[in-house]
Formats: structure tokens, sequence, C-alpha cells
């Protein structure tokens, strides 16, 4: 596999700065980022792209389609984000059992990434000891050893599977969305500790490999603590939950009021674009210290209007283009997608057998 330094994880970085402050990282229309336009983030390139959730469960239909990666490259777009189950790899009860084939089929999507020049970022969406979605797991990844030790193990797993494969074509995303802090369940220390030790396993295996860690408080915070480990960190573009988790029953959703955008005069969710701005400053601030900053989820549940999805979504493209930060939608087929997403006031568009919300697309490519 390739090992060109370039490509490496400090390399990438150092080149990525570089090539931002000269004004060549290519933007997703097509032109040159300028240093002045660039205002903050200047590590990664702006990517741009989809969650895919064929790994995102143990229930998950494991068949990714390559067609997906094609018409994504074809769009503009040149990212995937693969939020991944550690069960769908495992057998039931042992988290050292692997079957390899599943693995083989995380390895077809890597592969798919080079061949349509698409970047692919892992991400432990259920990890030994942790995830945000039910059901818990039996220890705790911030406090149990027997769980923190199967975690690096996995990620060794997969270091030892990547290793001389180039950063700009896979990076590792650690743990999806860790809780708030507390003092019960994980503490901030917590957290800090176990992104470290989890990192250094990883570079131990493979010194090149690009880290993400997502923020706090289910990725709306940033960890300023982790900025000397030399890792990008991810955020999420879901605020107002109001707006992009209308009627989701795994929120509660069902009790949000109807969705407004801006809701000028307070009676909804009181959010404006002024406050979305001031929501995503630390991200900025953090940026501007020299930290790689990409949105890895933004989006909005099929039974928010329209309208009122587009209208607010724009804004959130808007602020965090605006930082040449870039995103990823959850997900590119499904309730958040932008294929057979399921929604009652779309004229989809057909589209080689799939319903085609080409409204969101060309808002997507807009950004």
């Amino acid at each position: 596999m390739e090992t060109n330094d370039r490509y490496s994880r400090r390399g990438f970085m150092k080149c990525s700065v570089a090539a931002a402050a000269a004004g060549s990282l290519v933007g997703g229309t097509g032109r040159p980022v300028e240093a002045a336009e660039a205002k903050a983030q200047r590590v990664f390139p702006r990517w741009r792209g989809f969650n895919l959730t064929h790994f995102f469960t143990k229930n998950s239909d494991q068949r990714p389609h390559e067609d997906y990666f094609r018409w994504m490259r074809d769009w503009g777009f040149d990212f995937v984000r693969l939020p991944m189950s550690y069960e769908t790899w495992t057998e039931a009860d042992d988290w050292y059992k692997v079957r390899e084939s599943t693995l083989a089929k995380i390895d077809r999507i890597v592969e798919w990434g080079r061949r349509y020049g698409i970047h692919v970022s892992l991400n432990f969406h259920r990890g030994p000891g942790y995830c945000v979605n039910p059901p818990a797991e039996k220890k705790s990844l911030w406090k149990d050893a027997e769980a923190l030790e199967a975690f690096l193990w996995h990620w060794r797993l997969f270091a030892k599977r990547y290793r001389g494969i180039p950063s700009q074509r896979v990076s590792f995303d650690l743990i999806n969305e860790p809780s708030r802090p507390d003092e019960r369940n994980m503490t901030r220390e917590d957290y800090v500790r176990v992104m470290k030790v989890t990192t250094e396993a990883i570079r131990a295996v493979d010194p090149q490999r690009l880290v993400i860690i997502d923020g706090l408080a289910w990725g709306r915070d940033p960890v300023p603590e982790l900025i000397e480990l030399g890792v990008g960190q991810s955020n999420r573009g879901y605020d107002p939950m109001e707006i992009s988790h209308y009627k989701a029953g795994w929120v509660n959703g069902e009790r949000f009021p109807e969705p407004v955008w801006p809701d000028a005069e307070g009676k909804a969710h009181k959010w404006d674009r002024k406050r979305l701005e001031e929501h995503y400053q630390p991200w900025v601030d953090l940026a501007r210290k020299g930290v790689g900053v990409h949105c890895g989820e933004c989006g909005c549940y099929n039974k928010t209007p329209h309208a009122v999805f587009l209208a607010w979504f724009r804004d959130v493209l808007d602020i965090l283009t605006e930082h040449n930060i870039g995103f990823a939608l959850w997900n590119f087929s499904g309730s958040f997608g932008i294929l057979d997403s399921g929604r009652a006031d779309v004229d989809y568009q057909d589209f080689h057998g799939h319903k085609l919300d080409s409204g969101l697309l060309a808002l997507l490519r807009k950004y």
C-alpha cells in the first residue's frame, strides 16, 4: 500500500495548512479557497458528502452500493462517513471473535473511495463500552478497564488493516457523539483520557493515520484539551432539534412544536441566524487555533416541512461554508437523505429507480 509522507498524518496536516494559506485548496465550488475566504478552518479540505448506514447497527443492511459512490462523485461530493457498530463484525457476546466477512465489506467501501476519489471516515457508532443509542453497553468505556481494552483492540485491528493507506483517503473517527459529561457516567477528564490513549494506540500501529474525535454533548462542544494531540474534531448540524428532529421518536420529537424558521417571535424554539452563528462560534475559535474541523452529521428528519427544512439548512450550510467547514448529511438514502427519504411534501424526481429530492441535492451542491 502507498506510504507517501505527503499523505501521512502529520504530512497531511502540514500540507493542508500550507495549501490553504497559499489559496490552493479546492472547495466544493471547484474554485480555489483563498486565505481570506477560509477564515477559520485551514487544516482539512472542505469535505462534503454523506453518512452511509450499512453497518450502523447489528441489524443494518450490510450491502453497500457502488452506484452511490459514482453518483456522489458525479455530483461533486468527496466524503463518506461510515458509522459502524462493532457488533456487525463480532460474534454475539464475544468482543474478540471477529467475523472476517463483514470486514471484507468495509474493505470494499474503502476501495470504492479510492476508485471514485472520495475520502472515507471510519467511525465507531457503537464501540465496546459506549453507544449514544440504546441499548446501553454492559460495561462502560469511560469507567471499566475491560471495555477500554476491547475498544483499543478493535481500533488496533483497523489500524493494522489500513496501515499504509494515506490519510488523504481514510481517517478514523473514534467514537460517535459522547454525551454531556457528568460525574456518574463520564467526566470530561474521562473523555480526554480515553481519546488520548486510543489515539496513541492507533499511532503505535499506524503513526501516520489521521484521527478525528467528536465534540462532547453529542457533538456540540469542542474539546480544546485535545488540541496538542493533533487530532481533528467533528461537530453536528442538528440544532435546533425542534427543526432537525421534529416527530423523531428516538428523541421524543412528537412533543416539539410545529417547526418554523426563523423563530422571530420566540414562540417555538427561539433560534434564528444570529443564534446559529453564536452556536458555531466555539468551533470557529477552535479552527483558528489550527485544528481541523468538520461537521460529521447534519440534516433533518422527514417530518419537518420541506420548505422550513431547506430555509434552516441553508443558514447552517452558509455558516459552515463561511468558515471553510465541510459537512456530511445523515444520510444518503433514507429519512434524512436525498434518496428515498419518505417526505410527504416533496415532488420527487425518478432517479435510477430511486426517489430523488432534487431540491435538497441542489442546495447541497450550492455549498
